[in-house]
């Protein structure tokens, strides 16, 4: 039979082979049906019988996940735990029994997806992921009340490659890198938490393959994350050689995070800093485990969508000073509130809009309800008596908007200078380049901040008008597009003209691939997902910068990103790399 290769996009690097095991989960249906208010009373006790069953098995997942992928891994379980009994959670569950007279499993459903939906509907990837997470929680609290056997991969043996229409975070806890060679998934992208935990496992991961009808359980394939390619019906001897170089490549990982404490210094002495991204201040131990040297995006959204009352100035101050506390003086540039009316947030009633994404959010809330915005800035200031935070304004498209917004940081500072509160009086302030019209006149933004930070899934998103997530046009999302890097090469151009330096927090700062092209813009600091740290950081110290402004130069001649991807494909292979 000809061997068949399906296109999807790479979610962890490597290649995986092994037999193929198609995961299917058990349909979950839910009758609905009026119930009597005697019946209200019943489901009630049923539904706090599922919850502690939910709560034992999520600390069951926890210790495990503990032992085999590390304390800030199980911390998400942790977290799953803790929602379940939120009684924000089980209170609107038991409204729609009582009131609604919705049975248990009914009133779950319903409650469960208007939590994630909030979430799912973010156009911040992380938080997109949060709402996975709540499903998930809902999968499992639903399947108890039913009486179901929670689906599971703990059976598998062998050397296996998942196939599966998308994995929660319940099941990837499950995943034994030593028996899981490879994962393919029929939704998903770089973002999802099945990647992310791909990635974490070091497992190579395709995602968003569409149709995995053509996968038979029992069959060979490899996994070729890298490519983003999964192949089908291979000979044998095209088996060995992949299997060959899966060992090779597991065999090199290993090698890169034991270097992973070494300085990121390119062989020509440039010193390039790699920074962590992170969604709560936990994350900051594990990014620094695998080479972070500081926190280069620090999002704060979570503070506000977990309470239906806005997040207070202390409880703000606590998350900030636990994180700065945890980098010991090096820099972590926290990132104000950036959310929007494509989701519903009790504490703040956004309005709805034809287009969320173009409208009332992130820096233009925050300058509309300064109130809100000077309750940050004060928490920030506070945590920078404790480290090195910097401060970060979102989707900044005027200099007005940083003057407004640097007005509220020095009425902060009064306000705490009379109080006799301390905070560092020099604290640095920069903003997302991720609107294009700041990117073509970088020059007029950096006589009123620090530093810039491109954000590069917004810049990208905006430049070409291109919705990333969108399955039918995710392909014209293309980071490595000529007018995105001359966008890139003017912002850094401004900076540094102004002795000032330019970072990156979107996904293409971790992309190896990217990765020499950036450095020979000119780009002083990349800010990625903690697992990408130790390949990049490879990457900058096998090569010299005057190499990188070479294959730079390059790439900028040519007219599409397929060639300059091919291209910078071709440099790395060539290095080794």
């Amino acid at each position: 039979m000809e061997q068949v290769t399906l296109k999807g996009i790479s979610g962890a690097r490597g290649v995986g082979t092994g037999t193929v095991y198609v995961y299917k989960q058990e349909t979950i249906v839910i009758e609905k049906r009026v119930i009597t208010a005697d019946e209200a009373v019943a489901e009630i006790s049923a539904l706090e019988a599922a919850v502690q069953l939910t709560i034992d098995q999520l600390k069951a997942i926890e210790n495990h996940a503990r032992e085999t992928m590390g304390k800030d891994e199980a911390a998400i379980f942790e977290a799953h735990g803790l929602i379940v009994q939120d009684p924000a959670l089980s209170d609107s569950i038991k409204g729609l029994i009582k009131d609604g007279l919705n049975s248990a499993a009914a009133a779950t459903e319903q409650t469960i997806n208007t939590f994630a939906d909030m979430f799912l509907a973010m156009e911040d990837p992380y938080m997109r992921e949060r709402g996975a997470d709540i499903k998930d929680i809902g999968d499992r609290l639903m399947r108890n009340l039913l009486g179901m056997s929670p689906c599971g991969l703990s059976h598998l043996t062998g050397e296996v490659i998942l196939v599966a229409d998308d994995l929660t975070p319940s099941d990837t806890a499950a995943l034994d890198k030593n028996i899981v060679k490879g994962l393919v998934t029929a939704s998903g992208g770089p973002t999802s938490h099945a990647a992310i935990m791909a990635r974490t496992l070091e497992i190579p991961a395709v995602m968003g393959l569409g149709d995995i009808s053509k996968f038979e359980s029992g069959e060979k394939a490899v996994v070729k994350g890298t490519d983003g390619e999964v192949l089908l019906h291979v000979s044998d001897a095209d088996f060995e050689k992949y299997a060959a170089e899966a060992k090779a490549y597991r065999e090199h990982l290993q090698v890169l995070k034991e270097s992973a404490a070494l300085p990121a210094v390119t062989k020509d002495g440039k010193e390039i800093l790699l920074f962590g991204n992170i969604g709560k201040a936990e994350d900051a131990s594990h990014a620094c485990h695998l080479g972070a040297e500081g926190i280069g995006l620090f999002r704060t959204e979570f503070l506000y969508m977990k309470n239906d009352e806005l997040p207070s100035e202390d409880m703000q101050f606590e998350v900030y000073k636990k994180a700065v506390g945890r980098l010991g003086g090096r820099p972590v540039i926290i990132r104000t509130m950036d959310i929007g009316g494509d989701k519903e947030l009790k504490c703040l009633q956004l309005p709805k809009e034809m287009n969320p994404f173009l409208g009332y959010r992130a820096i233009r809330i925050s300058l509309d309800r300064t109130d809100i915005f000077k309750t940050q800035i004060r928490a920030i200031l506070r945590a920078s008596a404790f480290g090195e935070a910097q401060i970060m304004y979102p989707m900044i498209a005027s200099v007005e908007e940083i003057k407004a917004a640097n007005a509220v940081v020095e009425t902060a500072k009064e306000e705490l200078r009379a109080e006799g509160i301390a905070f560092n009086e020099d604290i640095q302030i920069g903003i997302m380049v991720e609107i294009p019209a700041v990117a073509v006149a970088a020059e007029l933004f950096t006589p009123h901040v620090d530093f810039f930070s491109i954000g590069t899934n917004d810049l990208c998103q905006y430049t070409l008008a291109v919705d990333r997530m969108n399955e039918n046009i995710g392909h014209l999302y293309q980071p490595l597009h000529p007018a995105v890097l001359r966008l890139i090469k003017h912002t850094i151009w401004a900076s540094h003209e102004a002795k000032q330096i330019t970072g990156m927090c979107g996904e293409m700062a971790g992309d190896p691939v990217a990765a020499m092209i950036l450095l020979g813009l000119g780009l002083d600091e990349f800010s990625m997902s903690a697992s990408a740290i130790p390949v990049v950081k490879n990457i900058v110290r096998s090569v010299t910068i005057e190499e990188c402004k070479a294959v730079a130069e390059k790439a900028l001649t040519m007219s599409t990103a397929t060639e300059i991807v091919a291209y910078a494909k071709t440099v790395l292979a060539e290095k080794g790399l």
